[in-house]
């Protein structure tokens, strides 16, 4: 007889109903994201079945679709209302179209739960944002240079610049619409969010950075900070 899987620390990031009394849950954990059917869902396990929970879960299964064994929570959950929530979801959604599954990214969940915490207690939003699309990025190794170029020449404040998704930084002669300005990279290299323009631009980077890794389907969570 094999041996009961350990429990691990998890969240989780959606859950939709399956068959009768079930649900279909992605969990993000320090192995990665999985997907797991969570059996008798109406029930107590039911209701720790929701985001930003921090939980402890025993998975059960080989394959790709897991079975949850035990879940229990494990910690207080980040209350979030308003556009905190809304960053939240938005860190859910990133996670399951981005990371691949079953992919371990320990220091990518330690980052993530901060974040959640962080949120919850009304720090700035959108460095946040900033800096966790980065982490995932960097993680995922598509990560780039802030303070040097393609060339490996250093960014010049004045100079003005686009992104090559593959490669990193070039510097341009001619304005284009996206580009960057090289005093914004260099704020962003130091997280500097104080200088002018810095997270406007950063939001800017990390939406070209990403787009290649979400494909043409938009992120629903972004169409919530649009509404009134």
């Amino acid at each position: 007889m094999s041996e009961p899987a350990a429990a691990q620390p998890a969240y989780v990031l959606h859950s939709r109903a399956y068959r009768e009394s079930s649900a279909l849950v992605d969990y993000f954990t320090p192995q990665g994201r999985l997907r797991a059917v969570l059996r008798s869902a109406r029930g107590k396990a039911g209701t720790l079945a929701r985001p930003f929970v921090p939980l402890e879960v025993e998975f059960r299964g080989r394959g790709e679709l897991k079975n949850v064994g035990r879940m229990e929570s494990a910690g207080i959950a980040a209350w979030m209302v308003g556009d905190a929530l809304f960053s939240g979801l938005y860190l859910n959604e990133l996670i399951i179209r981005v990371l691949p599954a079953e992919d371990p990214h320990p220091a990518l969940f330690e980052h993530y739960a901060a974040t959640l915490q962080a949120l919850a207690v009304g720090r700035p939003i959108e460095p946040l944002l900033r800096s966790f699309e980065w982490r995932l990025l960097d993680d995922l190794g598509y990560g780039f240079a802030l303070a040097t170029d393609v060339n490996d020449l250093p960014v010049v404040a004045d100079g003005l610049y686009r992104l090559q998704v593959d490669a990193g930084l070039e510097r341009v002669e001619l304005f284009q619409p996206g580009l960057l300005k090289g005093c914004d990279l260099l704020a962003m290299a130091e997280a500097d969010w104080s200088a002018p323009g810095a997270l406007a631009a950063a939001k800017r980077l990390m939406r070209q950075a990403l787009a290649p890794h979400l494909g043409g389907k938009p992120l629903v969570s972004r169409e919530l900070f649009r509404k009134p």
